[in-house]
């Protein structure tokens, strides 16, 4: 049985990419930059969002010091859900699909340590819902001149999840 590692970030991705699209990738390489270990689940076997919710909470992960939990566009609805349960230390969320009719629920147990991205010109996800949880939970909010899937602004995205990421690490907002 592997160690538990010091510092975990989990990511979930979004309902038609993979667990190593090009936003994960590149967030992946910010994550081991500051020293955390890196996951990322595939669900694409399904795109029922509770289906992968109970997947990663199945998973178990777990950290030492710091988990971070990721999200983007339908994983932002996974990581969010399953804070409760996971109790990490900080969540980062892209263009998260919340508050969808039939999965409107509110997430429970989100760390102070949360910030939340989205594009502007989101046609998939109206901006407006990551609005109104940032205003729910009291998260930071970043509002970007991008579409949904956040590609154009990977740098911004790095830089942003870093300060996140250094944040978790030292032990802010837990």
């Amino acid at each position: 049985m592997k160690d538990i590692p010091d510092r975990l970030v989990v990511f979930a991705h979004g309902k038609e990419s993979g667990p190593w699209g090009t936003k994960i990738n590149h967030l992946a390489g910010t994550a081991r930059g500051h020293g955390f270990e890196v996951i990322s689940p595939d669900y694409s076997h399904t795109h029922d969002p509770r289906a992968r919710v109970a997947q990663l909470l199945a998973l178990a992960p777990r950290a030492g010091r710091s988990l971070v939990l990721v999200g983007s566009s339908m994983g932002g609805y996974v990581s969010a859900q399953a804070c409760a349960a996971l109790r990490p230390q900080a969540l980062f969320l892209m263009a998260p699909a919340l508050y969808f009719p039939g999965w409107e629920e509110e997430p429970r147990g989100v760390p102070a340590l949360c910030s939340v991205v989205h594009g502007w010109n989101d046609d998939i996800v109206p901006p407006e819902r990551g609005i109104e949880f940032a205003r729910r939970h009291r998260a930071e909010l970043h509002l970007l001149d991008a579409d949904h899937g956040l590609n154009d602004q990977l740098d911004t995205l790095a830089l942003l999840f870093g300060r996140l990421l250094q944040r978790a690490a030292a032990g802010a907002g837990a």
